[in-house]
Order: C-alpha cells, then sequence, then structure tokens
C-alpha cells in the first residue's frame, strides 16, 4: 500500500533538513543589473516588483528612441540614389535640387552605403562635397554650416560629414517623399 511521509521526511527528501531556502538571482537587462536573494517567495516578489516597474520605464524610453528602418530606407531611396563600385551617387538631376537637398542626399548615400556594406565609411569630405555639388568651397562651408545648424548633418572629428539619426529620419519622413517627384522619369 502506499506509505505517507512525515513533513520532516518531506522536507528531507527535498533538501531543506528544517532550514529556509535561500536563492540568488541576478538580473541583466540592457544597462541595468540587479541580483535578489532570500526566500523564493521573497525573491518572486522582488523579482515581479522589479519588472513591473523597470519594463515600463524601458517601453517609454523606446518610444522616445530614433530608430531607423534600414529596408523602408533602402526601399525609399529606390531611383533617388544608386549605389555603383565607384560610390554612391544621385539619380535625380542636380538643377533640381537645391544644394542644402544635394548635400544631404550625399551623406544619406553615403549612410545607406556603409550600411549595406558597400562603402567602408558613412563620411565624406568637404572637398567631395563640394565638387559633387559644383559650387564654390564658401558655398559649400556655407550650406554645411546650415545643415549641421538644423541638426541634419554632424561634422566629425576628422572634418568629414556624416547624416545623423534625426537628418536619417527627416530625409526618411518628409525630404525623399518630395524629392520622388524631382527623378528623372
Amino acid at each position: 500500500m502506499g506509505r505517507t511521509r512525515s513533513a520532516s521526511q518531506n522536507q528531507r527528501k527535498n533538501g531543506l533538513n528544517g532550514n529556509t531556502l535561500n536563492l540568488t538571482v541576478h538580473i541583466k537587462y540592457k544597462d541595468v543589473e540587479q541580483t535578489f536573494s532570500g526566500n523564493p517567495e521573497e525573491v518572486w516578489i522582488s523579482i515581479n516588483k522589479f519588472f513591473s516597474q523597470l519594463l515600463p520605464s524601458f517601453e517609454i524610453a523606446n518610444k522616445l528612441i530614433l530608430q531607423v528602418d534600414l529596408e523602408k530606407l533602402v526601399r525609399q531611396c529606390e531611383g533617388i540614389i544608386a549605389l555603383t563600385p565607384e560610390g554612391p551617387n544621385l539619380m535625380i538631376p542636380r538643377n533640381k535640387l537645391t544644394d542644402n537637398e544635394t548635400i544631404a542626399l550625399l551623406l544619406l548615400a553615403a549612410h545607406v552605403a556603409f550600411k549595406l556594406g558597400k562603402a567602408e565609411k558613412d563620411t565624406v569630405s568637404k572637398e567631395t562635397l563640394q565638387a559633387k555639388l559644383g559650387k564654390e568651397m564658401k558655398i559649400t562651408s556655407t550650406r554645411l554650416g546650415e545643415l549641421v545648424k538644423a541638426e541634419i548633418i554632424g561634422k566629425t572629428d576628422d572634418d568629414n560629414y556624416r547624416i545623423t539619426t534625426f537628418g536619417t529620419l527627416h530625409m526618411q519622413n518628409e525630404a525623399l517623399p518630395k524629392l520622388r517627384n524631382k527623378t528623372v522619369h
């Protein structure tokens, strides 16, 4: 027939030997780390409290973080920029673009080429931008300054330029849809 065990026999079988089971759990989520120790019930309550307080904060913070959907960006750039072995090129005739649109598009093209592994860097020198713009250096410098001030592009430590995340999203959400009408048909 079946044998019944006393509570002390069950505790010994489960390794409790009359002592309270202590548990330690270490959680690392992104940059936040927390260790919880105590009996299972205390640890469980602490972990639940940790997640209930922390995760909503991360969800809210993630809504504020600007992120670019590269696949969507590439689709939007189709017919506007082209990546060639010689480097990125603009498919819109230069005379249909403002100087600022040209510079922003050139830097966006460099960014896309870099992200797709088609270029070694996502920066472009002032001299290259000036040559592609086809304007005097003074005009190029003025336009670069305007775009930096608007936070569309940024200047690197080695005096090159790259499009910012904000600038990429601006191009994706506002400029590219307008520029699509200027493409060669």
